[in-house]
């Protein structure tokens, strides 16, 4: 699964010279949390975020009159607030990555490019959204998770257990125990057309641990 099958198309932008107030009105109106900064020859040039907006915006403590505010974001412009040092993507970027990116960088979004061109956003609501359906969020079935070492065959041998009791796998996931040992993995499975005491019956002799199990 890559980026630009699941980014948001053409994404809303403001030019540097945009002033705060207008966008965060367009953030207001559009729902949005970030917005690409586009300049005059269609380069990307930076971003901009509704936490940038906040900080740049006064403490309440402020001894601005409260008709004073509007008028000193209508003056301030996005170039001042904006980050300048953008992390972008290509299209063709694993959704995988994209995640490690925003998580190293500690960003809720990346511009996506085609070239230099901006075609896209792809942010961490994106992200979720993948997730739920990769674990089958919206899927009725049981839901077991389970501890295992991590060899070789040892997904081959859980997905064939389920297949023998007749099973039906909905969703799927496959992370690194919170304990950091590297050599075991926990599984989570959605599981249709089978009885929450079968799955345990069948997948128990398989794996470790049967960590949760439950109707979902």
């Amino acid at each position: 699964m890559l980026v630009g099958n699941r980014m948001t198309l053409n994404p809303i932008t403001v030019s540097p010279q945009s002033s705060v107030a207008a966008a965060m009105t367009l953030m207001r109106e559009k729902n949005i949390r970030r917005l690409p900064v586009i300049d005059s020859r269609g380069q990307l040039v930076g971003i901009v975020s509704d936490r940038d907006i906040l900080q740049a915006s006064p403490s309440p403590a402020t001894s601005l009159a409260r008709w004073e505010l509007p008028e000193l974001l209508d003056k301030l412009t996005i170039d001042k607030i904006m980050t300048a040092d953008v992390v972008s993507i290509p299209e063709d970027t694993p959704l995988e990555e994209a995640a490690r990116i925003m998580a190293d960088h500690k960003v809720g979004g990346l511009p996506v490019l085609r070239g230099a061109a901006l075609v896209g956003i792809i942010t961490e609501s994106d992200l979720f959204k993948v997730l739920l359906q990769l674990l089958g969020g919206r899927r009725p079935g049981v839901r077991i998770s389970v501890a295992t070492p991590g060899d070789k065959g040892t997904v081959a041998r859980i997905t064939a257990a389920v297949f023998a009791a007749g099973g039906n796998i909905v969703g799927f996931g496959i992370s690194e125990r919170e304990d950091n040992d590297d050599n075991h993995w926990v599984i989570t499975l959605k599981v249709q057309e089978v009885s929450r005491e079968k799955l345990v019956e069948v997948i128990g002799p398989v794996v470790t641990e049967i960590l949760d199990v439950r109707m979902a």
